[in-house]
């Protein structure tokens, strides 16, 4: 599939299962893969993850720090916004104070609790953080923090201005993005398409059509069902990818009966995930034991008891919490991820024979982020996985993170993320961030059941480096400045 030489040229056009009428140009609210892919289109960060996973500098050209807490950032010089203004440290402290303040709705915002303080001292930016943090560089590369040009030291959040390799040329949200090459951009050897175009496609067999009848050249989370479908017409080639991606199901820990956590691991019992990888994943992914830590991290906990089907297992935490029977109802679309409603149904089925009734009710794949997620008490859900445990940890399990999907609380987990962060023995930190897969997996709110590849379906005529990156889906959302025209 990789080609030696990238080469300038042609239109892109992405077929994504995801998007909504409701998408933002504010970079602390982009919730789905469109919007990361288009935001990707349009910004850099401070540094870049690269294809190996390993960090790479973006707007900032390196980054320094003597004792893990003050942190110094040169930033770039020659980079110029869409617009035509000149990027400068100020541009940088003001995109990131988007992130911080109590007014923040950002995402993000978690990151910044441990800053005391970002400034501009000549050409660099300092932050200075509360305790030392090894990790702190990768937090700076998360894709919300989008250098946006300031003013008065804010940015705009309904401005498209960025200095990306794309500029918008026309915008429907929840429908399609048009986007040109930057003649200006900074990188030379990125940015290979003359012209990107994003499409929403929810339905997962109309992705598949778009492909296969040449209206789309790349599609993302294609059904497993369909590969062999694909690889027959010859038209396209799969990319399947493994990483720390992970399908979900959240409970509203705040919410009866989910509030007990006897329940929670009676529902962890109810259902076989292996069945789940072989039949929704076709063998694309592998079973996890409701760890949020894929096995692609640093300190990912193999060794950790493993749950599986045990009808008697979840009958004894029903007992525990003083019930003979259960009834709940899971609410599930395929936005949350391809084969959400029938790994819903899988479930229902074999928690049955716990005395557990699950109720699937199918919602509309149209405004399930902004209806269902986080609204309704037991959902489904994904994640692209973190590049490191701190970055997973801090964005979705700490008390209060706006992206707690199921308003957990542990105290002392949360003293464990915070500790963890400065220690610095290998040794003593890893048993810190094992600790805290332990508490989520038998204490958490969160059923996880699978890791999932990333399976992409691309035309015959697109090439990709030879590494593709396993942060995120399409190649970390940067397929459209990666990739290119054979």
């Amino acid at each position: 599939m990789a080609q030696s030489e990238p080469k300038k040229g042609g239109v892109f056009r992405v077929g994504i299962g995801h998007g909504s009428s409701t998408d933002s140009y504010d970079p602390g609210l982009w919730d789905n893969l469109y919007a990361q892919t288009y935001a990707a289109a349009r910004h850099n960060q401070l540094i870049e993850i690269g294809a190996d996973g390993n960090l790479a500098p973006e707007i900032a050209e390196s980054w320094t720090s003597a004792d893990g807490m003050t942190w110094v950032f040169k930033i770039r010089e020659g980079v110029t916004f869409h617009s035509g203004k000149t990027l400068t440290p100020d541009d940088v402290v003001a995109s990131l104070n988007h992130h911080r303040g109590d007014a923040s709705t950002s995402a993000a915002k978690p990151y910044f609790d441990a800053v005391t303080d970002i400034k501009v001292d000549g050409p660099n930016v300092v932050i200075t953080i509360n305790a030392p943090n090894a990790d702190f560089p990768y937090l700076m590369s998360d894709y919300h923090l989008a250098i946006m040009p300031g003013t008065d030291g804010k940015i705009d959040v309904t401005s498209a201005d960025g200095c990306g390799g794309y500029m918008v040329d026309s915008y429907e949200a929840g429908i399609q993005a048009t986007l040109n090459r930057n003649p200006n951009y900074w990188k030379s050897d990125r940015a290979h398409f003359d012209q990107i175009v994003l499409l929403t496609i929810l339905d997962p067999a109309a992705r598949l059509n778009a492909l296969m009848t040449g209206e789309v050249d790349t599609i993302d989370q294609v059904d497993p069902a369909t590969i062999g479908l694909l690889e027959s017409r010859g038209v396209a080639k799969i990319l399947s990818i493994s990483g720390n991606a992970h399908y979900v199901f959240p409970m509203d820990s705040r919410a009866a009966p989910f509030n007990d956590n006897n329940v929670r691991l009676a529902l962890k019992y109810s259902f076989d995930r292996q069945e789940l990888v072989d039949k929704i994943l076709a063998g694309h992914g592998s079973v996890s034991n409701d760890n949020p830590i894929g096995p692609a991290s640093r300190y990912y906990y193999a060794e950790m008891e493993a749950k599986t089907y045990d009808p008697d297992k979840a009958k004894f935490h029903l007992k525990e919490a003083g019930m003979d029977t259960l009834e709940v109802t899971i609410s599930a679309a395929n936005a949350a991820f391809s084969g959400a409603v029938d790994a819903a149904v899988l479930m229902s089925e074999k928690a049955a024979a716990a005395g557990i009734k699950i109720t699937v009710d199918r919602e509309p794949d149209d405004g399930y982020w902004d209806n269902v997620w986080m609204k309704k008490p037991f959902v489904a859900s994904y994640w692209g996985g973190r590049p490191v445990e701190d970055q997973m940890f801090t964005t979705a399990y700490q008390t209060g993170a706006s992206w707690n999907e199921t308003f957990w609380s542990n105290e002392k987990f949360d003293g464990l993320l915070v500790a963890a962060r400065s220690e610095l023995d290998e040794a003593k930190r890893r048993e810190m961030y094992q600790e805290m897969q332990r508490i989520v997996s038998f204490e958490g709110s969160t059923i996880i059941p699978m890791y999932n590849n990333y399976v992409m379906a691309l035309s015959n005529a697109i090439a990709t480096p030879e590494k593709v990156s396993n942060n995120w889906n399409l190649d970390g959302f940067r397929c459209v400045e990666r990739w290119w025209f054979a």
